[in-house]
């Protein structure tokens, strides 16, 4: 799909370890928990998140917001390394306010959706893959077929451009296909610029 970047292997084994070391260290301050949908229906996967904000779902809507809902806390900063990534990768001129930490664990999955709630959908969002791989299930915005790929510990994916708004998801985690987090289970460190461009047009 033109838009879809993906670097599979982008960090290396090494790299993995101290990044999800940083990613750790956050959750002490910021630990995961259970959103709920607008409807009250949990989602199946935990978050938390990393920046200035972070995206929030709860029966008040989803949203971006710069505290913890459960502990009225600041989000805590991202790693620097995460940052790189970003401008290495993306080339986009700011950086992201925005990291999304989603935990999966047993059946939790991702339903197809799209990335609609941040004010500058020409700003890329970025996706890193640590712990167990995901079967990633990626589509038109506009409908139609949809294709899968596998994400593996250490991949970064990008949605650029025409599949900024692609409709996207997580089918299933395969359970035990990587040691890296303690406990087992897959995070996904998602990069975002959700407030609005402050670049010179």
């Amino acid at each position: 799909m033109e838009g879809f970047r993906f670097w599979p292997g982008a960090l290396s084994a090494s790299g993995q370890a101290a990044l999800l070391a940083e990613v750790l260290a956050a959750v002490e301050q910021a630990p995961f928990y259970r959103p709920v949908t607008p409807g009250g229906r949990p989602f199946s996967v935990e978050m938390t998140g990393m920046g200035p904000l972070a995206w929030v779902s709860d029966r008040a809507g989803y949203r971006y917001q710069p505290t913890h809902p459960a502990t009225g806390a600041p989000w805590p900063p991202m790693p620097e390394r995460l940052l790189d990534l970003w401008s290495d990768l993306t080339g986009w001129p700011e950086p992201p306010d925005a990291c999304l930490v989603n935990l999966y664990r047993g059946p939790a999955k991702m339903g197809l959706h799209q990335d609609l709630d941040e004010q500058d959908h020409s700003a890329p969002v970025l996706s890193v893959s640590l712990g167990d791989a995901a079967v990633f299930r990626i589509g038109a915005a506009g409908g139609g077929p949809t294709r899968t790929v596998r994400l593996a510990s250490g991949d970064v994916c990008a949605l650029t451009g025409p599949a900024r708004l692609a409709r996207h998801g997580i089918d299933r985690v395969i359970a035990g296909s990587s040691t890296l987090v303690p406990g087992g289970g897959r995070i996904n460190l998602t990069l975002r610029k959700a407030g609005p461009a402050s670049r010179q047009t």
